[in-house]
């Protein structure tokens, strides 16, 4: 348990007013190579998880899209395609090196005139009530100092009926594949971090980030509390990453 005026960073007990700037520095650090890491990291399986987040979207055309922490823009690209000229697509993020190789990375593939852009912090989202049909949020909620604010917040600018869909790092179901995913987590990914990005440390903190992050059920009770229904979570690749999805009512 931490009190009122600290929180962790991994495993670091920092000042809440502190770790904005901190997460901030580890994706500062990161952002000019986050996919070609994500590919290593995952063997390319990420791209898997987020296949089945867009297919459970249920976005259509004309719809309204918030992906939130979209960094490089993995999701909104597909977003775009899916709500034609006719919807919109807000690629959000609180960093903002990871937003302009987001929207760069989406312009050179030609995608621009239905995205916009937004540097934000997800407890506090600028937007009307009732104003998304679907929001995202991907390997993104581990990083935000107040979780239960970010899930209120959300909830409170998605349109009833909305959904929203929570792709993190999860627990793994099995003892010895997290067994084998803490050696890997504690081995191989800050050994990767250096040898790609020069950068271990940030690597050892997103490894120790995921530890501290809320389980399955944890999360999906966090979600209901703020007023999500229908909740229900989906374990990806053994339990070491989840799908949360709730319905605002």
């Amino acid at each position: 348990m931490t009190d009122d005026k600290t929180t962790h960073f991994g495993y670091e007990q920092v000042r809440v007013e502190d770790k904005a700037d901190k997460v901030a520095g580890v994706f500062h650090s990161v952002a000019a190579k986050y996919d070609l890491m994500n590919d290593l990291m995952s063997a390319g399986i990420h791209r898997i998880w987020k296949k089945f987040t867009i297919e459970l979207s249920g976005v259509r055309k004309g719809n309204a899209v918030l992906d939130i922490a979209g960094g490089t823009g993995d999701l909104t690209a597909k977003f775009a395609q899916l709500v034609g000229p006719e919807g919109k697509v807000v690629l959000a993020d609180i960093n903002d090196s990871m937003l302009k190789v987001g929207r760069d990375k989406l312009i050179d593939k030609g995608i621009s005139g239905n995205v916009e852009y937004l540097q934000t912090d997800a407890q506090y989202l600028p937007f009307p009530d009732n104003t998304f049909d679907c929001i995202t949020i991907a390997f993104g909620l581990r990083n935000v100092t107040d979780k239960d604010t970010a899930l209120q917040s959300m909830h409170r600018v998605l349109k009833p009926g909305g959904r929203l869909l929570v792709l993190e790092f999860s627990k793994p179901q099995n003892t010895l594949l997290e067994k084998a995913y803490d050696i890997y987590s504690f081995s191989v990914l800050p050994m990767m971090g250096k040898l790609v990005t020069n950068d271990s440390d940030s690597y050892r903190y997103l490894a120790e980030s995921i530890r501290m992050h809320p389980d399955q059920e944890t999360l999906k009770s966090m979600m209901e509390t703020v007023g999500f229904s229908q909740t229900k979570y989906y374990n990806l690749t053994g339990g070491i990453v989840a799908l949360h999805k709730g319905i605002k009512s």
